[in-house]
C-alpha cells in the first residue's frame, strides 16, 4: 500500500481513537453504576456544572485547564486523557497492523475489540466486574464484523476458526471457573468467548499465544505484588485486564511467536 494512504488511514484511526476514548471515559464511569450513556450530559462531579463542549476536547482540554474544573477548580483525574491517548495509540496500531498486512477490511472489527478492551480493562480494575452490558453485545458485533470481513475476503475458513476459537476458549475458562471459583469469575468466562472469536479468526497460533500470555502476564504481576507485600496468597486480582493484554500480544505478535516456538522445538 502507498505510504501516503497508509499514513492517512493510521492518522484517521488515531483521531477516531481520541474521540472514542472520550466516550469510553463515560462508559467506564456510568456502565458499572447502571446509568444511561446518553443523558444527562457530562458534568463536574465537584460542582455539578455541565461540561462545556470546548472543555471536552480529548486530551487538549485537560492540558488547557491544567487538570482542573473551569468552574470550581476540582481536580480532573489524569485517567481521562490517558484513556483517550491510549485508545488513540491502540487504534493507530491496529490500523497499521491490518492495513500493512493487506487485511484493511478487518480494521473496523478489531477497532471495536480495542475500544471494548479498554473499557472492560478499566472497569475490571475499578470494580472487579466485567459487565454483561458490554460483553454480551460484543459477541454479536464481533460476529457481524468478522463475517463481513470473511465475505469481503471471500474466504470463510477464518470465520469457522473464529467460531471454534470462541467455543474452545469459553469452555476452557468455564472449566477453570467451576474448578477454581475463587480464582475465576463468569465474567472472565464470557470475555474468553469474545477473545476466542477474534483470535481464532487470526489463526490457531494467535489463539494459543493469547491464552498463554494472559496467564503469564497475570502470574508475573501477582508475583511482583507478593514480593512487594502488596498482596497475600489467595488475594484476588482482576484477571480481565491480563486477558486483554494477552490478546494484544497475540494480535500483534501471535503468529510470529507461535512459528518461532515451533521452529525452536523442531516441529516446522
Amino acid at each position: 500500500m502507498d505510504s501516503t494512504v497508509l499514513a492517512l488511514v493510521v492518522t484517521l484511526s488515531a483521531v477516531l481513537g481520541l474521540l472514542i476514548g472520550s466516550f469510553l471515559n463515560v462508559v467506564i464511569w456510568r456502565v458499572p453504576r447502571g446509568e444511561s450513556l446518553s443523558h444527562p450530559a457530562s458534568a463536574c462531579p465537584g460542582c455539578g456544572h455541565t461540561i462545556r463542549w470546548y472543555d471536552n476536547v480529548p486530551v487538549v482540554s485537560w492540558l488547557v485547564l491544567r487538570a482542573r474544573c473551569r468552574d470550581c477548580g476540582e481536580r480532573i483525574s489524569a485517567r481521562y486523557p490517558l484513556v483517550e491517548a491510549s485508545t488513540a495509540a491502540l487504534f493507530g496500531l491496529i490500523a497499521y497492523r491490518f492495513t500493512t498486512s493487506g487485511d484493511v477490511w478487518l480494521v473496523p472489527a478489531y477497532l471495536y475489540l480495542g475500544a471494548v478492551g479498554v473499557a472492560l480493562a478499566m472497569i475490571d480494575v475499578d470494580t472487579h466486574r466485567l459487565p454483561n452490558r458490554i460483553v454480551i453485545p460484543s459477541f454479536v458485533v464481533g460476529a457481524v464484523l468478522l463475517t463481513a470481513g470473511s465475505a469481503l475476503q471471500q474466504d470463510w475458513t477464518p470465520l469457522v476458526q473464529a467460531a471454534i476459537g470462541a467455543a474452545t476458549l469459553f469452555a476452557f475458562y468455564f472449566v477453570l471457573a467451576v474448578a477454581v471459583p475463587r480464582g475465576m469469575g463468569f465474567g472472565d468466562v464470557k470475555l474468553a468467548g469474545v477473545i476466542g472469536l477474534y483470535l481464532g479468526w487470526l489463526g490457531w497460533g494467535s489463539l494459543v499465544v493469547g491464552a498463554f500470555a494472559a496467564f503469564l502476564l497475570g502470574g508475573l504481576f501477582s508475583i511482583v505484588l507478593l514480593a512487594l507485600g502488596r498482596a497475600k496468597r489467595g488475594s484476588g486480582i482482576p484477571f480481565g485486564p491480563w486477558m486483554l493484554a494477552g490478546t494484544g500480544v497475540a494480535l500483534f505478535f501471535g503468529e510470529s511467536i507461535a512459528d518461532g516456538y515451533l521452529a525452536l522445538v523442531g516441529l516446522v
